[in-house]
């Protein structure tokens, strides 16, 4: 599974975050949005000359976010075949599910007295609502990602912020092989704006309730639907 020229010119654009001071992190940034995005499917390999090349940038530079998105379990290093964009286990699906439940129904419980700063829910809500009358599913996946990120963010704990970076980005290794964003996120929008709503009543307990079923209720579903690809073999042909 190659990389187009095409494709490889978009990733050229990327150059301007790079600035002046290119850096293994900065480079980790980018390859980890392009993933998060897509741009890199599960299964797909990552060449070092093609994508140094496009992000003009070095080969040890490169390794070294390489080894960044390694630790973070997005990339896989396979002996003498090279770095590849993860296809995750049903067990990591459900290990994923659990570290979610832990955190997200974490912050929710200790949240402290009401009002709560909500304006990031309301716009996450607000974007799937859109998305969905406009019939942009991937957009309306992408808005359910926010509503989590912004929900873990009512924290205020830059360590909480940048676990569950790193957890929803594995999550949309996930997504991009079940392929199919509305079976997947349409159920789940009635669900966020309740949870919404309860946060805004101050009901802390009742959000929290709302939450922990939803995630019981999204563990289940998506380990029935990519359990059943990964049976079947799709996973890793993708």
């Amino acid at each position: 599974m190659g990389t187009t020229g095409s494709e490889l010119g978009e990733l050229a654009g990327d150059r301007r975050f790079l600035g002046r001071t290119s850096t293994a992190e900065r480079v980790a940034d980018i390859l980890r949005t392009r993933i998060a995005e897509g741009f890199f499917p599960p299964g797909a390999r990552l060449s070092e000359d093609s994508i140094g090349g496009a992000l003009g940038v070095s080969r040890n530079t490169l390794r070294e976010a390489f080894r960044l998105l390694t630790h973070e379990r997005l990339l896989v290093h396979e002996l003498n075949r090279g770095v590849f964009v993860r296809v995750l286990t049903v067990e990591d699906v459900e290990d994923i599910h659990r570290t979610r439940r832990l955190v997200e129904c974490a912050v929710v419980r200790g949240l402290g007295e009401p009002p709560f700063a909500l304006d990031g829910l309301r716009s996450a809500v607000a974007d799937g609502e859109r998305s969905a009358r406009e019939g942009h599913w991937p957009g309306v996946s992408t808005a359910n990602i926010h509503f989590h990120r912004e929900l873990v963010a009512l924290a205020r704990s830059a360590r909480t912020d940048e676990l569950m970076r790193g957890v929803l980005a594995e999550l949309r290794l996930v997504f991009h092989v079940v392929d199919d964003p509305r079976g997947l996120h349409e159920p789940y929008l009635l669900r966020n704006r309740e949870i919404l709503e309860a946060l805004e009543k101050g009901r802390r307990g009742e959000a929290e309730r709302l939450l922990s079923d939803y995630l019981d209720d999204s563990r289940a579903r998506l380990v029935e639907v990519y359990g059943g690809l990964v049976a079947d073999g799709d996973a890793a042909d993708r």
